[in-house]
């Protein structure tokens, strides 16, 4: 008899699974560098006819829409200002507040002398500061709009009011230049959490059932309980009814909770802090709720030293241009005496 030929079992000729490999990824947009200090290596730019400003003027406007504490902390000095400000023959109101704006928030303004035809002057007219810039030439500025033909002031037409800079002397740049990435914070902070309530993931949740009692008809009467919960008269309640049930046979995990623990609060309200200790406004002056019993104080003594302080050296340096405009242009009133 002839051996049976044994055939080989498919086990031995089955192909071995590959253990499954770990895999590393990267994801979301590449963050930029911050490029804060790449100008400290570099002198003011000029082009032949104007110095280019040494940081980015509509950077610096759209930054007074980027958070509430931020443009608030401006306008409050603006107000200020203008309260206590007196018009007078060659400058008013109008003007006088956007030159007042224009240096609160770049660092810089500019008033254009309109002389009258007998030589004296006879009014001054804001110039926009984010579209003038210092020429090359002593006492000639440009006015560079951003769509239209350039022009030159005739010489000695143009009165600048600068901040103080440590690195150069043509711009003056503002004093919250340390607070931009807070308000940046807190703008990012804002628009993460509008797109995760625009989202809807604030509503989501996983029905995680095991229990082996529940058959199929049981899970389609339960699914379409959740269906009929959407919609007007939603967040109802479900009942459900599982005798032969155990303890952790339905679970209910909300996804929501675990990833949207951003600290928006905490962001918001370090952000916050961060932008009024650039400012050096105090929060009563902004509208700024407390959260404590005792609240910030009286808010007429803290306006009494906000103006003293604050208010009071910003008037100085805009009467030390009358001099230069060889007319009282700029007047305030008298400030209040502090009172204990």
């Amino acid at each position: 008899m002839h051996a049976r030929k044994r055939r080989p079992s498919k086990q031995a000729n089955a192909t071995p699974t590959p253990a499954p490999r770990m895999e590393a990824f990267a994801f979301g947009d590449p963050e930029p560098i911050d490029r804060a200090a790449l100008m400290d290596y570099a002198e003011i730019w000029q082009n032949g006819r104007w110095y280019e400003p040494p940081i980015s003027l509509r950077g610096l406007a759209t930054m007074t829409r980027m958070a509430p504490h931020h443009s608030s902390a401006l306008y409050v000095k603006r107000n200020l200002l203008v309260s206590s400000f007196i018009p007078t023959r060659t400058l008013s109101v109008d003007d006088f507040a956007a030159f007042a704006t224009d240096y609160l928030t770049f660092g810089n303004a500019y008033l254009e002398k309109l002389p009258a035809l007998s030589g004296r002057l006879l009014a001054l007219r804001r110039s926009p500061a984010l579209h003038t810039r210092v020429g090359i030439e002593p006492g000639v500025f440009w006015f560079v709009p951003t769509n239209g033909i350039e022009h030159a002031f005739a010489p000695d037409r143009v009165v600048h009011l600068q901040d103080a800079d440590v690195h150069q002397e043509i711009y003056g740049v503002p004093e919250y230049l340390s607070a931009l990435h807070a308000a940046q914070l807190n703008r990012s902070a804002t628009l993460f959490r509008r797109k995760y309530y625009d989202n809807g993931s604030h509503a989501g949740f996983i029905l995680y059932m095991t229990d082996p009692a529940q058959n199929q008809a049981d899970v389609d009467v339960m699914r379409e309980a959740l269906k009929q919960s959407k919609g007007p008269g939603n967040f109802r309640n479900l009942f459900m009814y599982s005798p032969s049930g155990k303890k952790d046979g339905i679970q209910l995990i909300p996804i929501s909770e675990v990833a949207a623990r951003d600290d928006f609060a905490a962001i918001k309200n370090t952000s916050r802090d961060d932008m009024l200790a650039a400012h050096r406004v105090p929060p009563q002056l902004l509208g700024v709720i407390p959260v404590n019993a005792g609240g910030f104080g009286d808010v007429e003594k803290t306006t009494r030293v906000f103006m003293q302080n604050e208010i009071a050296p910003l008037q100085a340096r805009m009467l030390g241009l009358n001099a230069r405009i060889g007319a009282e242009a700029f007047r305030f009133r008298p400030m209040e005496s502090s009172k204990d």
